[in-house]
C-alpha cells in the first residue's frame, strides 16, 4: 500500500512538472517560447544524428523510452548545473514527451506543450538554423509535434 502511495506521489509530481513547463511557456514572451522551439530541435537532430528519432518515441520499446527518459534527465540536471538553460530547456521537452509515452497523465500537458511551440514565431526558426549549424547537424524539416502528441491523438501509454 505504501509503495502504491509512493508512485502515485512520484506519478503526480511528474504530471505537475510537465503542466508547469506548459503554463510558463502559456505566459513566456514570444522570444522565449522561441527559444524553447529552436532548442527542442536541436536536440531532435542531435538524437537522430546518433540514430535515436525523438520524433518517433512512442513507437519505441518500453525499455527504450526508459533509458532515453533516464539519461536525459541526467543530462538535463548536468546541463542546468553548468548554467546551460536554453538547452537544457529544449531536452527537458523531449524528456516530459517520453515520459508520457509511458504515462498517459501527462499526456495533455505534454500536448500542449507541443502545440505552443509548434505556434512559434519565424525566429525560432532561424534560431534553430544557428544551433544546427553550428553543431554541424543538418538542417532539419522545421518545428514539427512528436508522433502521437497533437491534439487529436489519442491512446498514449499503450506501448
Amino acid at each position: 500500500m505504501f509503495s502504491a502511495w509512493k508512485l502515485e506521489k512520484a506519478t503526480a509530481t511528474l504530471v505537475d512538472e510537465a503542466q508547469a513547463l506548459a503554463d510558463k511557456l502559456a505566459q513566456a514572451k514570444p522570444h522565449i517560447v522561441e527559444s524553447h522551439a529552436a532548442a527542442a530541435r536541436f536536440w531532435a537532430a542531435s538524437y537522430l544524428s546518433a540514430g535515436q528519432n525523438l520524433q518517433e518515441l512512442i513507437d519505441w520499446p518500453s525499455a527504450s523510452v526508459a533509458r532515453f527518459a533516464s539519461a536525459a534527465q541526467a543530462k538535463v540536471t548536468t546541463l542546468r548545473k553548468k548554467r546551460e538553460y536554453e538547452s537544457s530547456d529544449g531536452l527537458a521537452i523531449w524528456l516530459h514527451t517520453a515520459r508520457a509515452v509511458t504515462e498517459p497523465r501527462i499526456a495533455p500537458a505534454v500536448r500542449d506543450i507541443w502545440q505552443q511551440l509548434l505556434a512559434a514565431g519565424p525566429n525560432a526558426d532561424s534560431m534553430a538554423q544557428d544551433l544546427l549549424q553550428d553543431a554541424a547537424l543538418p538542417l532539419d524539416e522545421g518545428c514539427r509535434i512528436p508522433k502521437g502528441f497533437n491534439i487529436q491523438d489519442e491512446g498514449l501509454g499503450s506501448t
